[in-house]
């Protein structure tokens, strides 16, 4: 078929689609009516005051935090997540912790261990009393009208909203997708990308883990190298503020509302929620256990934990960001977090997995770097080996000399089977473990019994095709477990830090709502960069920098006809670039790019090193060249 019956073809389901969406309020009281006499109503725990909570460290330490502070002087406890089993450790401890309410926020949400395991939780939770609301964003959350129809019933106390539900459904056919960006193509591309979690209103959980195994470094062929921070005190308050005006905004559609689960209600026969069966089962009762263990939890979350009397602050954008995308008062989370780099004195350090600098980001560059004395600026991001969205990397690609020359970035690329991941975590993703009995001898690479491991653990997708199973990253010449950077992290001048869902892009600028904690506590900063650094590491990262001019003559033309190229509106044609790849030589010593030495050190790799694939190689190339007007909503 010809694009251009394509495209006829898409209009028309289009134009099919629009009218007549949302479904009348008689049906949606008929759906109500049919949801309030098959919801589970029973409640487990004879206890109504206490929901019978478990005990938990974590809370107990918000709810002193809480206690003693004042409105003049706030206390909080801070706990950085970079470790993906205590990430989910923490989140199910504080699950089966909760007395009056749990409040969720997420992007994505799917039906593999992960996601099935923390909703099983949730049930449960809601049966013993506890108020549960999820509020998840409907183009990558679930996907599944019979298992949403059967949560819509699991109990009265759950409750599930879909944020910006295309065509007022629960799921999305690649057909409808395609509609979408037609029809409607502005709003179908506002998400919202908030991470949340959080219990009685007293602590809480954001960053950019969402509810899928590569995030909890579960999927043994591609995980996530990704980040949270747990936050008590007044901040968790204010992610409650915040979770009260999404769950109310229009945007925000029961179940009830939408066009499939209404059939699926009406025709179908009541079906109770089941417990799951996981792909991994012992994987999953280990992290059971392990939410229960006041030992484990000691070691690996209550002893991290800093108790502080400085700033802490979780800032978010409003519902309206996606109504109004140009109004400055719905971008408050966005706002801060340029705010705080362009306040940088000597140092910027920021890992976002997605390197496409939005307007208003390169004139906070461009500022710092034409001070007297400019601060270092340090990124880890993806490389093409590594990341799931090559689309986006192509535009980083194109930019390089920007952003070296321009802005003095020291750009550091994740190696897909960087070793620092593969040894935190070759635990954590074996399939099962070994039995009991064999645990406590049991030692991975890092040397400690598989009992006491530490588990060191990036998403944002957009339109054009971010992450999971719609892109899948570039094939590569090795075999093994791939990494790729989604964690979204910045420390500035070692005394304050941000840890949040906000990819340093243009559509966590402009289109995507984001959430996240700065924390202005020197300790604290130190805690998030020496994590960051140690991805840029050499067994985990290649070094971006210029590349030599091995032919005088040949090269500087080359160079010239580059500089000309990029600077083309459409057609950046020239393949070679000004810099590249390099990896560190044996029996040398890390050194940074500006360094007079480096070249005698670092030997180049290429401009894509790892990557296998000619045609991820190929469209790389093409979006480099073609795809400078697509940069906005990357």
């Amino acid at each position: 078929m010809s694009p251009r019956w394509t495209c006829v073809l898409l209009l028309l389901l289009a134009s099919t689609l629009l009218p007549g969406c949302s479904l009348s309020a008689a049906k949606i009281r008929r759906a109500d009516a049919i949801v309030a006499a098959q919801t589970d109503h029973r409640i487990d725990c004879d206890n109504p005051g206490t929901a019978c909570a478990e005990p938990s460290p974590l809370l107990d330490a918000a709810s002193a935090a809480i206690a003693a502070s004042t409105a003049q002087a706030p206390v909080h406890v801070v706990t950085l997540l970079n470790d993906s089993e205590p990430a989910m450790v923490a989140r199910i401890n504080l699950i089966r912790a909760a007395k009056h309410s749990i409040d969720i926020q997420i992007y994505i949400w799917d039906q593999d261990d992960a996601g099935q395991l923390i909703l099983d939780e949730l049930v449960r939770a809601a049966r013993r009393g506890v108020k549960v609301r999820v509020l998840a964003d409907q183009l990558f959350s679930f996907n599944d009208s019979v298992w949403l129809t059967r949560l819509a019933r699991a109990h009265e106390n759950l409750q599930i909203r879909l944020y910006n539900p295309t065509f007022h459904k629960s799921e999305t056919s690649p057909l409808e997708f395609a509609a979408g960006i037609v029809c409607c193509f502005y709003k179908f591309n506002q998400r919202m990308h908030n991470k949340i979690l959080l219990v009685d209103n007293s602590i809480g959980i954001t960053g950019g883990r969402n509810y899928q195994d590569r995030y909890f470094d579960w999927d043994n062929d591609f995980d996530y190298v990704d980040r949270d921070v747990m936050v008590g005190g007044p901040a968790a308050q204010a992610m409650g503020e915040t979770f009260e005006r999404f769950w109310a905004h229009k945007r925000s559609v029961p179940l009830t509302h939408l066009r499939d689960i209404y059939r699926l209600l009406v025709d179908g026969t009541p079906s109770p929620w089941r417990e799951p069966v996981y792909l991994h089962p012992q994987r999953v009762a280990r992290v059971q256990e392990e939410a229960d263990d006041p030992d484990w939890l000691d070691e690996y979350l209550v002893a991290p934990t800093l108790r502080t009397t400085a700033p802490v602050e979780f800032f978010s954008d409003l519902p309206a960001k996606t109504d109004q995308p140009r109004e400055r008062a719905a971008r408050e989370f966005t706002a801060n977090v340029m705010r705080m780099v362009g306040s940088a004195k000597q140092e910027v350090v920021l890992q976002t997995p997605y390197l496409v600098m939005s307007k208003r980001a390169r004139k906070i560059f461009d500022r710092l770097q034409k001070q007297d004395a400019p601060p270092r600026i340090v990124v880890s991001t993806n490389s093409l080996a590594s990341t799931d969205a090559f689309a986006v990397y192509a535009m980083s690609y194109k930019h390089r000399k920007r952003y070296l020359k321009e802005y003095g970035f020291e750009i550091y690329e994740l190696k897909p089977r960087a070793l620092g991941p593969a040894q935190d975590n070759a635990w954590a993703s074996s399939d099962d473990g070994p039995d009991d009995d064999t645990a406590s001898d049991a030692r991975p690479t890092g040397g400690k019994p598989a009992s006491k491991r530490r588990y060191v653990g990036v998403e944002a997708r957009t339109l054009l095709g971010r992450g999971g199973k719609r892109n899948r990253p570039a094939p590569l010449l090795s075999a093994g477990r791939r990494f790729g950077l989604h964690a979204k992290s910045i420390v500035v001048d070692d005394r304050f830090a941000m840890v949040g869902s906000h990819n340093f892009d243009p559509r966590s600028d402009h289109y995507n709502t984001e959430a996240g904690v700065i924390v202005y506590d020197a300790a604290f900063a130190q805690q998030l960069r020496t994590a960051i650094m140690r991805e840029t590491e050499p067994e985990n990262a290649w070094v971006i920098g210029p590349r030599q001019r091995s032919i005088p003559l040949l090269s500087d033309l080359s160079a010239a006809i580059g500089d000309i190229s990029a600077a083309l509106p459409l057609f950046d044609f020239w393949p070679y670039r000004y810099a590249t790849s390099y990896q560190l030589k044996q029996g040398c010593t890390p050194m940074r790019p500006s360094d007079p030495n480096f070249f005698s050190c670092y030997e180049a790799v290429g401009d894509f090193p790892e990557v296998a694939s000619p045609p991820k190689l190929i469209y790389t190339r093409l979006l480099t060249a073609f795809g400078a007007g697509a940069n906005g909503i990357l």
